[in-house]
């Protein structure tokens, strides 16, 4: 199950229909995202796409000898931006794809817009998600809640784009949700109703045993999200900010022109790919590894171009050196940047007190540690707003709390009003009341067990001792041991302990290295 591989194959496959000659990419704001995630403007441009634009600008030009490739999401504002085009076309032939289901009453209202016969081909490729890693999709949505229940607008996108996903991925899954979450179930129900409906789009080859769409919801586990990481993409996240695989380093102390926005991308650079799950320390070495083998490639200053074959080989390797430099470049201030801020905000010791407060149990110490480094000015705001909401989602009811005491350190250290109701938030949002599971406190044998085994080993690294909720629960799944009391079937299911395969939506998440480690070999998730 490889998104990312889909999307493409989506798109390459919308360009080989519209044959030979120059084309133009017709899209919208959502689904340029979704293309520039997955391909660069330079391999586009192999495939003789030579212009990129948006369905709802006013300022094209009639271009006559371009066909135009129209990647759409099937919206109402799309549909009238696209009957408007049709009635006046500027390009000599159209090529429409739609990434979801599209009414037939709005194929209907297209086909009569279409007065001078220019459409070619109207078909609907179900690429309506972003494909963040081959194993990961988001949506780039939030304030999908009002509270505890969903936005109104945002519980369909929400179901096209989980529906998008199965088509592209060829599965009709049976589901399971978290009974604790009225959204989990809300969503589960919205996602059948469109697998009822569209039956015979997702009429796929039957398997031996059918694949699960799992989905659960963030609030059962408001620890993970709160933790400092330290891999690479994890770190690039949460701490430079990754959006569409690019990140601004415009505010970098600085930083040359070229690099105040860089795209990391797994499908496009190898130093990456090979990285985006090793923690900092690893990251390190390898950098210094690729700066010495750069410095083995670079051409000599001195080299001489005496003969035609030696230009020839300097020609030859100069767009490989000239890539490798700006890999180099990018990921060497990536890293440095990354440095600069665990040194400045005091990472290392900001994460060993957020490791302690998720994974030990001893309120004494917790208590004067947080205390201690909310008294540290070199402590940013939200690194101690996050020290605060961890300690009061972990002794949430323990009868020696100091959270109040706590609260008014945060008004000591000149937190604004706004940051310091957000640790009441988290409680409301994700604390013990509205938990389906004992995050913090496992009830259950086995649970106790491993905690137990787990404290008289050790770890290895302090700063990773914590493994997240989501780990364990697919754990239980694959071994077959998830509660049915806990995680019910929507509708009758005769092979409920065992699955082929998995797809685990969790709403409110998309942190890398969460969905790295709850699925442990990056390539068996």
């Amino acid at each position: 199950m490889n998104v990312t591989l889909a999307v493409k194959q989506y798109i390459s496959k919308m360009i080989e229909n519209s044959g030979p000659g120059m084309k133009v990419l017709l899209m919208d704001k959502e689904t340029t995202s979704i293309v520039s995630v997955v391909y660069t403007q330079s391999e586009i441009l192999q495939k003789e796409v030579y212009l990129f634009e948006r369905i709802d600008s006013q300022n094209r030009d009639n271009m006559k000898h371009l066909k135009a490739i129209c990647f759409l999401r099937p919206t109402k504002e799309n549909v009238e931006n696209l009957i408007q085009e049709l009635r006046r076309p500027k390009y000599s032939v159209y090529f429409i794809y739609f990434s979801n289901v599209i009414s037939k009453s709005e194929i209907k209202a297209l086909a009569e817009a279409d007065e001078q016969e220019v459409v070619a081909e109207v078909q609907e490729f179900y690429g309506d998600f972003i494909a963040v890693n081959p194993h990961l999709f988001s949506l780039n949505l939030s304030g999908v809640a009002r509270g505890r229940s969903w936005e109104p607008t945002l519980l369909p996108r929400t179901t096209q784009g989980l529906t998008s996903v199965l088509l592209a991925l060829k599965k009709c899954p049976m589901i399971r949700y978290q009974l604790s979450s009225d959204m989990a179930k809300r969503l589960g129900e919205s996602v059948k109703q469109i697998i009822t409906k569209e039956y015979e789009l997702f009429d796929f080859r039957k398997t031996e045993v059918p694949p699960l769409l799992l989905i659960l919801d963030r609030s059962d586990d408001a620890i993970t999200p709160l933790l400092n990481q330290w891999t690479y993409q994890a770190m690039v996240h949460e701490l430079l900010g990754l959006n569409n695989n690019r990140i601004d380093l415009s505010r970098v102390p600085g930083i040359s022109k070229e690099l105040k926005e860089v795209v990391l991308s797994a499908e496009n650079d190898e130093f990456y790919a090979n990285n985006l799950y090793l923690n900092f320390g690893e990251i390190g070495t390898n950098i210094k590894n690729l700066m010495e083998d750069f410095q083995k490639k670079k051409p000599k200053e001195q080299q001489k171009l005496e003969s035609i074959s030696d230009m020839k080989a300097f020609v030859d390797n100069y767009p490989q050196f000239k890539k490798m430099s700006g890999t180099v470049s990018k990921h060497v201030t990536v890293v440095g940047e990354l440095s600069r801020l665990v040194s400045e905000r005091h990472l290392m010791e900001v994460s060993e007190l957020e490791q302690e407060l998720a994974c030990q149990n001893d309120h004494s110490s917790a208590s004067q540690n947080v205390r201690r480094l909310l008294q540290n000015p070199r402590v940013s705001e939200m690194d101690a707003v996050r020290l605060v909401m961890l300690y009061a989602l972990r002794y949430e009811r323990h009868s020696s709390s100091i959270l109040p005491g706590l609260m008014e350190e945060l008004n000591r250290k000149g937190v604004s009003e706004r940051h310091c109701r957000m640790v009441t938030s988290m409680v409301e949002y994700g604390g013990k009341r509205v938990r389906g599971s004992d995050l913090v406190n496992p009830q259950d044998a086995v649970a106790i067990t491993k905690q137990f085994f787990k404290g008289l080993k050790g770890v290895e690294n302090v700063y990773t001792q914590h493994a997240p909720l989501l780990q364990e629960t697919l754990d239980q799944l694959i071994k077959g041991r998830l509660k049915d009391s806990q995680f019910p079937y929507l509708g009758p299911s005769s092979l409920r302990d065992s699955f082929l395969e998995e797809v685990t939506l969790t709403k409110g998440a998309g942190q890398a290295e969460r969905v790295q480690r709850a699925g442990g070999h990056p390539n068996r998730r």
